[in-house]
């Protein structure tokens, strides 16, 4: 399958990464949110992420235009129907992924692959909402897409081999590196991730050390580039929390039970970076 053409769902922090390095490796983009304002964001995101590669001698002025001239934008979900491969970027909520691959699949093509960027949700269930089972796929970018190398890419219960080989294809021309894993809670990523960054948080609650202390400790001990706390606050916690009751209900074990602070952080709001406070304030 040739893939020509590609939809990303969603305009914000991952989507326009996603529409970026798509367009950066030759694809033509459509780029859908609700509201021309989220659009426009994300355009000057991508727009900003560029400049700056031109300041640094990674692009010329030419190819930045280039790029950008290959992602138009649209509040439509129809304008599905012209593109090879959709990948879905929206909030990280079950409800609204099932009823946009409801509309997917009624818009698109019959050989239109529809991918997910979910990190956590499971793919199988997302996947029953089609009618073509065997062409819905994850395809879990790290963040921020530009920069970070890894693609997990899940299977669900019916995806086919040939989808999956389409799509590794594809990750590969993104400049990306695939990672094949199965259909679970987390997948691998945050499984591994999450629980380690609630610890964290069970050693602030507990009062065995500040944030800062826990972060220097793994930062100077394990030779992590950013402490769990820091990390958590890039994130953002109502994130993480999200994440951990997937986990706590997918797995059904306490040891993926959230970290009661966390649960408090995020009934104040104190949500990281994007609120200005979490683990850390920030100006």
């Amino acid at each position: 399958m040739n893939v020509q053409k590609v939809m990303v769902v969603g305009a914000g922090q991952m989507g326009s990464g996603i529409a970026q390095v798509c367009a950066q490796a030759g694809y033509n983009v459509i780029l859908h949110d609700l509201k021309d304002e989220f659009l426009q964001r994300g355009v000057n995101v991508i727009s900003k992420n560029l400049n700056r590669q031109v300041e640094k001698s990674r692009l010329s002025e030419d190819e930045k235009k280039e790029i950008l001239s290959r992602i138009k934008t649209t509040t439509s979900l129809e304008d599905a129907k012209e593109v090879d491969l959709v990948i879905e970027a929206a909030v990280e909520k079950m409800d609204v992924k099932i009823s946009i691959f409801k509309q997917l699949d009624e818009m698109t093509n019959e050989h239109t692959i529809l991918a997910t960027n979910t990190s956590s949700l499971p793919i199988t269930e997302i996947a029953a909402a089609t009618k073509r089972p065997e062409k819905v796929i994850g395809m879990h970018f790290m963040n921020p897409v530009p920069v970070m190398k890894l693609v997990e890419i899940i299977r669900g219960l019916a995806t086919n081999n040939e989808t999956y080989k389409v799509i590794e294809d594809i990750t590969k021309k993104l400049n990306k590196v695939p990672v094949e894993v199965n259909d679970f809670p987390g997948f691998v990523s945050n499984r591994v991730l999450m629980p380690m960054i609630n610890e964290a948080i069970y050693t602030v609650y507990e009062g065995v050390a500040t944030p800062e202390a826990v972060d220097e400790v793994m930062k100077l001990g394990m030779n992590h580039p950013m402490g769990p706390l820091t990390l958590a606050d890039f994130i953002g916690l109502d994130t993480c929390l999200y994440i951990m009751e997937i986990l706590h209900e997918g797995f059904g074990d306490d040891k993926y039970r959230p970290c009661p602070l966390l649960r408090k952080y995020v009934k104040a709001g104190w949500l990281g970076r994007k609120t200005g406070r979490g683990f850390y304030t920030y100006e």
